[in-house]
């Protein structure tokens, strides 16, 4: 991507470090299945670890990427939905459609630099327990997604005090 394409993350204009950091969904379908044929797009509200997967059983272009994550991000509540943080790959080519028919910004990665979307790559990595590498993705239903994320969002985690992302996500829907 070139130029005025894309924003990195290294650089928002105008936000301290500690609101670039707070209300972002990391998102990637870097879940990919066998022969890249099919992927699941993984959104983890950065606050609370919350996590929500959209299913790509076939190919996964810039528009069905973009078709999967708009009404997916729509289910966050709107003062959860600050911007999107993504990788440098091309399945988020439509960004700007994105960012228009949502509201979100799109911030891109600076290359080789995966801490800048951590939790989404731990999420990832959990993913990897229920679809291993080389798992043909496309026989997943959405269904068997939402089961996933649920046992996920219930499981409970050390960064957030021992507490579920579920809990805390309850809790902050209940603070604001």
């Amino acid at each position: 991507m070139r130029g005025d394409m894309h924003v990195r993350c290294g650089g928002r204009a105008g936000e301290t470090d500690r609101e670039q950091s707070r209300h972002r969904a990391p998102a990637r379908p870097t879940i990919v299945g066998t022969r890249s044929g099919s992927a699941i797009v993984t959104l983890v509200e950065r606050t609370t670890r919350y996590v929500m997967l959209g299913h790509l059983p076939g190919r996964h272009t810039a528009e069905e990427v973009r078709d999967v994550l708009i009404p997916l991000i729509a289910t966050l509540p709107e003062h959860l939905r600050g911007s999107l943080t993504w990788d440098q790959g091309c399945e988020m080519a439509a960004h700007k459609q994105f960012t228009v028919a949502t509201g979100v910004p799109v911030y891109f990665c600076d290359p080789h630099s995966p801490w800048q979307r951590g939790s989404n790559e731990n999420t990832n990595g959990l993913l990897r327990q229920y679809f291993p590498k080389g798992t043909d993705l496309s026989i997943h239903s959405a269904a068997d997604l939402e089961h996933v994320a649920q046992q996920l969002n219930g499981r409970p985690r050390k960064t957030l005090g021992w507490r579920t992302p579920a809990e805390r996500l309850r809790d902050l829907l209940a603070t604001t």
